[in-house]
């Protein structure tokens, strides 16, 4: 599929079949995920591949929709600000950014292969980094279902170009 084509069709689903996610795929995904861009190329991440079943009561603790617990596999990506790249002007750390790149990436290669995901930040840190077994300088940043949609998208509604680029300044 064209990459304007897939960006256009890739949208947050919040219904799931059961069905398992075939093992190449997903490792499709995590090769997509590695090969994100990262400041410094410095891949302050790591990714945590959770299987659902019996597994339920401990995702409802992370995030309280059950549509979350529907997907057979659920992915936690957690920044490691302590590998991080930091810009030595104001002491920027880019950990979260790289996250949210390496967020993207598996977003977009799992709609690629036909698979769903809806990029979750609304969550209970403090419950996932406990059932998950976070080291303290581990952060979870964002967590995705990631399985067959049992739904169909609705449309997206985005702000036009005109209210979110401008040109030479502000």
């Amino acid at each position: 599929m064209e990459f304007s084509e897939l960006i256009r069709r890739r949208y947050s689903v919040r219904a799931y079949k059961p069905d398992p996610v075939e093992d190449e795929k997903l490792q499709s995904i995590l090769e997509a995920a590695r090969l994100a861009p990262t400041a410094a190329n410095r891949q302050p991440f790591q990714l945590i591949v959770i299987r659902t079943r019996g597994r339920e009561d401990d995702l409802r603790r992370m995030y309280q929709r059950e549509w979350f617990v529907q997907a057979p596999l659920v992915l936690c990506a957690c920044g490691i600000p302590a590998q991080g790249w930091v810009r030595n002007f104001d002491g920027k750390n880019e950990a979260e950014v790289d996250v949210a790149i390496v967020m993207t990436h598996i977003l977009l290669s799992a709609a690629d292969l036909g698979l769903g995901t809806c990029w979750i930040a609304h969550f209970n840190p403090a419950a996932v980094s406990e059932i998950l077994g976070l080291p303290a300088d581990v952060e979870p940043i964002a967590l995705t279902p990631l399985g067959y949609p049992a739904d169909q998208p609705r449309p997206k509604d985005r702000k036009p170009l005109t209210e979110l680029v401008r040109y030479d300044k502000w």
